[in-house]
């Protein structure tokens, strides 16, 4: 069994029809789906609000490199280009975490390294798993905490959009 967690996000074009091609793209594997959160952007690089979510996904056929190629698949779909790091995207698809799978490779690092200190993957994840634990760091919900008291601010859910039923 192969179960991940995957972060989505958007800040260019449709946003949210960048979000549910991804969706869509993984529904044959799909576990659950977040809330949608809009987020103001991260990493220092001006642009527009992001749309977060993140989705959970299970196929015993596919390993942590068959989900990070998924993803990509479902990024060149959306026309995402890379031309600035943290820059504005069409879709990204990161890929969280893959059952207790650790990765140093650079192109799939596991768990993913920015996901302790981003409540835009952290508040998602506990809306579609509240005992969710990310391999070697613990509990989300406590991950979350340690952020801090403001850790969610910039975060907006919009439950005016909705990606998916929770099918979990």
């Amino acid at each position: 069994m192969t179960r991940a967690v995957l972060s989505l996000g958007s800040n260019l074009g449709d946003r949210f029809a960048h979000l549910r091609l991804a969706v869509d793209g993984f529904a044959d594997v799909l576990v659950a789906v977040s809330p949608v959160y809009e987020t103001a952007p991260w990493g220092g690089v001006e642009q527009d609000d992001f749309l977060n979510a993140v989705i959970v996904v299970d196929d015993p056929g596919v390993d942590a490199w068959g989900w990070l190629r998924r993803g990509q698949a479902l990024e060149a779909a959306a026309e995402r280009v890379r031309e600035v790091h943290w820059g504005p995207r069409t879709l990204d698809v990161d890929v969280v975490t893959v059952d207790e799978v650790t990765s140093e490779h650079p192109d799939l690092l596991l768990p993913h390294p920015g996901t302790p200190e981003r409540a835009t993957v952290l508040r998602p994840w506990l809306d579609v798993d509240p005992d969710a634990v990310l391999p070697g760091r613990g509990p989300v919900a406590g991950l979350l905490a340690a952020l801090g008291p403001h850790a969610e601010y910039g975060m907006r859910r919009r439950d005016d959009l909705v990606l998916g039923p929770d099918v979990r």
